[in-house]
């Protein structure tokens, strides 16, 4: 790459933030305890929100990923970051997965997380909570991983001019690329999700 004068387009150029962890709402231990470890799908769910910029403003992404197959089992775009978003993508991996009880569910401690919507779904789906510490990404890094190889193969080569388009563009990628295409570095994803896809 160096003698062909290649690089890999990584660098961010602004950020915004997306956790508002300054809030009385109740915030779950850290189960997790970064053991990004797991033996079966449905285990341990990871959730996380970024943004896309776009000429009409911020489209904001919210993420469910399983960490055994490193597939998004669930995702929601808004305009917004209200807990709607979040509720969205919770709801789409339940309705799809169908977990048994018991799965371990990681979030930062931000306030779309810790709303009392989003528990009660999480309570009546016997899903566990778990939250990272305060201000520490590394607690959700496989999560963290995910959205920066989103940006690096996808929105860092693109300019949308409408939130529609960014949609379009999202959908392409994890519907239609990474969920079914993508070699993904998890050891046995791609045996593991064999026998059922589609």
């Amino acid at each position: 790459m160096r003698r062909h004068g290649i690089r890999a387009m990584t660098q961010r150029r602004f950020r915004i933030v997306t956790t508002d962890s300054n809030h009385n709402l109740p915030v779950a231990d850290n189960v997790l305890g970064q053991t990004f470890l797991a033996t079966r799908p449905n285990e341990i769910w990871l959730a996380d929100i970024s943004y896309i910029p776009t000429d009409e403003g911020w489209l904001y992404l919210a993420v469910v990923l399983d960490l055994f197959s490193r597939k998004v089992v669930g995702w929601a775009m808004r305009d917004h970051l209200r807990q709607e978003l979040t509720i969205a993508a919770l709801t789409m991996a339940i309705q799809r997965q169908r977990p048994a009880r018991g799965l371990l569910h990681h979030s930062d401690r931000g306030s779309q997380y810790a709303a009392g919507d989003y528990r009660a779904l999480l309570k009546a789906s016997g899903i566990v909570p778990s939250m990272s510490r305060k201000g520490n990404c590394w607690d959700n890094a496989p999560m963290e991983s995910w959205f920066h190889t989103l940006k690096t193969e996808l929105v860092h080569h693109a300019a949308y001019a409408t939130r529609e388009a960014a949609k379009r563009d999202l959908f392409a990628y994890i519907e239609g690329y990474y969920n079914r295409q993508r070699l993904r570095s998890a050891i046995g994803t791609q045996e593991a999700e064999a026998g059922r896809s589609s």
